[in-house]
């Protein structure tokens, strides 16, 4: 069952929109080996299965902003309608409406993935809570070691707009 499909693809597959870790309709139908009309019409059929808080529609703004993050679709490849977008609530739903063996191994993998992810998460969150009660303990011997390791671990701030010597602006 492990061999079904590697937590490596399942990984790939989700994304962080309106601060939820999703899964696309497409991506699940394509995991399901169905395809994405078949997927949506057994959804639609159950839509009181999937509240708000288990599934969404994306708006076309962020259906465009994915497509970016995705790269350039082949013509032909992408739907007229706007994707359904299933958090791991919605994912482990559609067991119920999905029947097969394979929905249900299917399922049983996006689960591991999505407590994969949360765990990287918790071990992050871990590390930092760890780190500030070193730095409490041993404040001033460390303090340069500290400041490095926060350093390591916060993101680079926004250069903001690059300056072209020798040019004023509003001259």
């Amino acid at each position: 069952m492990k061999d079904l499909i590697s937590l490596d693809i399942i990984e790939k597959k989700i994304f962080l929109i309106r601060g939820h870790r999703v899964m696309l309709d497409s991506d699940l139908a394509e995991l399901y080996e169905v395809t994405t009309g078949n997927f949506n019409k057994a959804v639609s059929r159950n839509l009181d299965s999937f509240p708000p808080d288990f599934m969404f529609q994306l708006s076309q703004k962020e259906y465009k902003s994915l497509r970016f993050q995705i790269g350039i679709l082949k013509r032909g490849t992408h739907s007229k309608f706007l994707p359904h977008v299933f958090m791991e609530q919605g994912v482990s739903m559609l067991s119920s409406v999905l029947k097969s063996k394979r929905a249900r191994l299917v399922n049983i993998q996006i689960m591991r993935a999505f407590v994969k992810l949360r765990e990287l998460l918790n071990t992050h969150k871990d590390l930092a809570r760890k780190l500030d009660e070193l730095e409490k303990k041993y404040d001033a011997q460390f303090k340069s070691v500290f400041d490095a390791i926060k350093m390591l671990m916060t993101p680079p701030p926004d250069p903001g707009p690059k300056t072209i010597p020798g040019f004023k602006p509003g001259k």
